[in-house]
C-alpha cells in the first residue's frame, strides 16, 4: 500500500460508468494492477517521475517511475515524493544493468511498492527472487515468443510486449507482429502490448486479441503535468509519425543500438560521427575498442539535454511514432478519458452500449 496523499493531491477522480464489455474486457489487467483502467504509463527517464507518475495513477491509470541511472538515495526519495502525491498503486521500473540493482530492489521493497519493472534485459535470477520473495509483482519486457516463455517460467507475473513502433530502446519487431506471435499462445500471465498506441479503439482490439492492457508512453510526455521543457513538447506538438525515426548504424562492425526519436541536427550530425570514426579506424588513427566508444558516447546526456534543458535540436527527443497524435497539451486525465471513451465507441458501435455494470 502506499501512503495517504498530501493535501496538494488533486481532488479524487470523479466515477466514469465502464461498460460491462470494457470491464470484462481488461479485467484481468485492472485486477493486477489495482488500477481503474489498464492503462500503464511507459517508463520514461527524466520524464517518469513523481509528477507525471501520480498523475496517470490519480487519474485511474498506473503510473511507473524511470528510475534509469538514478542511485539508490535518490530513487528512495522520488518514491517517498511519489506516495505524497497519490495513495493509488504505482510501479517502478529498474534496468537490470544497474551496477546497483539489487540495492535498487530493496529500496523499492522496504517503501512498499507493489510492482516492479525489470527492463533492458533478461533478469538475473537473484534478482527475480528478491521480489518474487517480497510478494511484489515482478513485470518483464519480453521482445519474442522464445523469451516470454522463458520468462514466464522463471517467474514473471506479467509481460510487457513493446513493438518497433515505440519511442526510445527499441526492439526489430512491431507489435501487431508481436502480438499475433505471443497473445495467442502465452495466456498463464497478464500480457500488456506497446508502442504505437494512441487510441483506445485500437486498445480495445489488443485485448480482444488476448492482451491484459496497454502501455503508452509518448501519449503522456508531452501532457501538463509532464516536467518535460516546454520546447520538448512543442517539438511533439509538431511532429508527424514519419518524423519519429530509429536511430541508422552506417556499419555491421560498430553496433548501434536503435533508439527511436525525432529527427533533428543531433541525429544528422551522429551520421556524420559515424562516418568520420569509421573513416579513422579505417587509416589506423582509432582502435577497433576506441571507435566503438567514440559511437557510443555521442548520445551521453542527449535525453536530457532535450527533455531537461529544451536543446530539442542538438538533445535525443525520444519519441514513438504516436507522437502524430499528440497536437496540444493536454491533462493526463484528459488524455485517459479519451481513450476510454474511444475504446467504449468502438464497443458501442457494436451495440454494447455503456450502461452501469
Amino acid at each position: 500500500m502506499n501512503a495517504p496523499p498530501s493535501s496538494s493531491v488533486l481532488a479524487a477522480l470523479p466515477e466514469r460508468i465502464i461498460s460491462p464489455a470494457l470491464t470484462g474486457l481488461w479485467q484481468r489487467g485492472t485486477a493486477f494492477l489495482g488500477s481503474r483502467y489498464a492503462v500503464m504509463g511507459g517508463a520514461m527517464s527524466w520524464v517518469s517521475e513523481r509528477n507525471l507518475v501520480s498523475a496517470i495513477s490519480n487519474a485511474g491509470g498506473f503510473g511507473v517511475i524511470a528510475c534509469g541511472s538514478m542511485p539508490p538515495a535518490l530513487l528512495e526519495k522520488e518514491i517517498a515524493a511519489t506516495q505524497a502525491l497519490t495513495d493509488r498503486p504505482f510501479g517502478v521500473n529498474l534496468i537490470t544493468m544497474h551496477p546497483a540493482l539489487d540495492e535498487l530492489i530493496q529500496v523499492c521493497l522496504r517503501a512498499g511498492v507493489g510492482h516492479i519493472v525489470l527492463a533492458g534485459g533478461v533478469p538475473p535470477g537473484a534478482a527475480v527472487r528478491a521480489v518474487k520473495d517480497s510478494g511484489a509483482k515482478l513485470v518483464c519486457f519480453a521482445p519474442a515468443l522464445v523469451l516470454a516463455k522463458r520468462l514466464v517460467r522463471s517467474g514473471a507475473d506479467a509481460l510487457i510486449i513493446e513493438g518497433s513502433e515505440a519511442g526510445g530502446h527499441i526492439g526489430p519487431v512491431s507489435l501487431m507482429v508481436l502480438a499475433q506471435e505471443i497473445l495467442p499462445v502465452v495466456t498463464e500471465v497478464p500480457v500488456f502490448v506497446a508502442g504505437g498506441l494512441c487510441r483506445g479503439d485500437a486498445i480495445v482490439g489488443m485485448l480482444e486479441m488476448g492482451a491484459s492492457g496497454a502501455q503508452l508512453g509518448t501519449m503522456f510526455a508531452a501532457t501538463v503535468e509532464s516536467i518535460a521543457h516546454a520546447n520538448f513538447k512543442k517539438a511533439f506538438y509538431r511532429a508527424n509519425a514519419r518524423d519519429a525515426l530509429p536511430s541508422v548504424q552506417l556499419d555491421n562492425q560498430f553496433p548501434v543500438i536503435p533508439v527511436r526519436g525525432l529527427v533533428n541536427s543531433g541525429t544528422r550530425r551522429f551520421l556524420d560521427h559515424q562516418a568520420q570514426t569509421i573513416r579513422q579506424f579505417q587509416s589506423g588513427e582509432l582502435t577497433k575498442e576506441a571507435a566503438q566508444l567514440s559511437i557510443e558516447h555521442f548520445w551521453a546526456g542527449a535525453l536530457r539535454r532535450a527533455v531537461v534543458d529544451g536543446d530539442v535540436e542538438e538533445g535525443s527527443v525520444m519519441a514513438g511514432q504516436s507522437v502524430g497524435a499528440v497536437r496540444e497539451e493536454k491533462t493526463v486525465a484528459a488524455v485517459i478519458a479519451q481513450l476510454v471513451d474511444q475504446a467504449e465507441a468502438m464497443l458501442a458501435s457494436r451495440g454494447q452500449s455503456r450502461t452501469p455494470g
